[in-house]
């Protein structure tokens, strides 16, 4: 049996670092530029804050330590992303195991994950989406033991408000995950009487709270600019009665629609289709609770405010869909029918990757081929011969001005869209194309 785990967990190690290689090297090898919402957050993280014009600061911050170790050097941002991506699976991993019991099955909750395409296609962008994917799933994993054990451990509860923190501060609808773990508490503990509550999860919530405190005080010095920003997106303006029917079938559509490969490869598993559901099961409860529910108040939210959805939001929603399908079908999965499994997954595996190497080399209209470095060269040459100091600041919108930040050998702080404050007090400064750069 030992042996058989070992052999299990090697393979996943193989996969991983199969995973982190392919989607490293390939972005690397075929864009010429990083994408947007990179630049951007490595524009916010040139001058870190507690909050930012779109969002709150955990990817600047992860982007800008990186950006202090390695410099300007594209494939580390790549490299970045695969690393929480590949972090967010070892916590499925250990949930699976935990929840099933059975490394192989186990491992093919995980190995599912490669069939939706927010676990390989849309990785290289290092952004909010993708900065939440490791402190979800810890939170769901440190939240399992607190549902799990009888004895609450003060250092899961502890764990969960801090990574709880980290995700909302990553992306606001971080907070749809808390809410669907906060109701399975309250239902075990006020309806089911299956838990008492237990003054060790209070531990969450300061822990929780004293980590958002230099935010929420942001926030409100910065007239919630954060929050307008995220309603703006949902196309609140324009609403009308008609959004309210017409932005909930669309994205249940998309989900649908993105989710056909995942379906495919659990068919191909699957002896026969007979779905058997225990309402007092606590495990199903569970993973009910931290799957289905968040989508389900995304959808409710859409219903109710008439707002639109937008796909790429969905991103860590379904980190352990695999280990609730697999838990449901276990007892149809047909391990003979493994072979099958694993071509159509090897398949998806090599294909996400061609395809975006084909998408990324034939187009040449994409922000990833924007001539970022050469137009720094370029800048840097005209400010070498006005002036002998280097360059300490730059202004303009978070792509341009972004990307001179990024690429000019002094790393000038980003300050903002034009700051006529900060250029009447600079003797020194020159502005190409709506993009301003200077001393202070």
């Amino acid at each position: 049996m030992n042996v058989l785990i070992r052999n299990i967990n090697n393979i996943f190690f193989i996969f991983a670092l199969s995973h982190l290689i392919i989607w490293t090297l390939v972005p690397s090898l075929t864009n010429k530029n990083l994408p947007l919402d990179t630049i951007e957050a490595l524009a916010w993280g040139s001058n870190l804050d507690w909050g930012f014009n779109k969002h709150p600061p955990m990817s600047a911050f992860f982007l800008e330590v990186f950006f202090q170790l390695f410099g300007a050097q594209d494939w580390v941002y790549y490299l970045l992303s695969q690393i929480f991506v590949l972090i967010s699976f070892y916590f499925v991993f250990k949930l699976a195991n935990e929840i099933l019991g059975n490394s192989k099955i186990s491992l093919i909750s995980v190995l599912l994950l490669e069939s939706i395409f927010f676990y390989n296609f849309t990785t290289p962008e290092f952004n909010v989406n993708v900065c939440q994917l490791p402190f979800w799933s810890a939170v769901v994993y440190y939240s399992w033991k607190l549902y799990d054990n009888k004895e609450i451990k003060f250092i899961d509860c502890f764990l969960v408000g801090l990574f709880a923190a980290f995700g909302f501060l990553s992306k606001y609808l971080f907070i749809y995950l808390l809410i669907s773990i906060v109701l399975l508490f309250i239902y075990l503990i006020l309806i089911n009487k299956t838990k008492k509550f237990d003054f060790k999860y209070l531990i969450t919530i300061e822990v929780f709270l004293v980590l958002l405190i230099p935010h929420l005080l942001w926030l409100f010095n910065n007239e919630f600019i954060t929050v307008i920003y995220g309603l703006k997106r949902t196309g609140l303006e324009d609403i009308s009665i008609l959004s309210h029917f017409k932005y909930p079938i669309i994205f249940l559509f998309k989900q649908i629609v993105i989710l056909i490969p995942f379906f495919f490869l659990i068919w191909l598993l699957i002896k026969k289709i007979k779905l058997k559901v225990n309402l007092k099961d606590k495990k199903l409860l569970f993973l009910v609770s931290i799957n289905i529910l968040p989508i389900f108040l995304m959808f409710i939210t859409s219903v109710f405010i008439g707002s639109k959805i937008r796909t790429m939001w969905m991103t860590p929603f379904y980190l352990f869909f695999g280990v609730l399908f697999v838990y449901v079908f276990q007892a149809q999965i047909n391990l003979k029918k493994i072979n099958s499994f694993l071509y159509s997954f090897l398949i998806l595996f090599l294909l996400s990757p061609i395809l975006f190497s084909y998408i990324s080399i034939s187009k040449t209209d994409k922000r990833t081929d924007y001539p970022g470095k050469e137009i720094a060269v370029k800048v840097q040459i005209s400010w070498d011969r006005n002036f002998n100091k280097e360059i300490e600041f730059v202004t303009g919108d978070e792509w341009k001005a972004g990307n001179l930040s990024y690429h000019l050998k002094s790393r000038p702080k980003w300050e903002g869209f034009t700051n006529d404050e900060i250029l009447n007090k600079s003797s020194q400064f020159i502005c190409v194309d709506d993009v301003c750069l200077g001393r202070y």
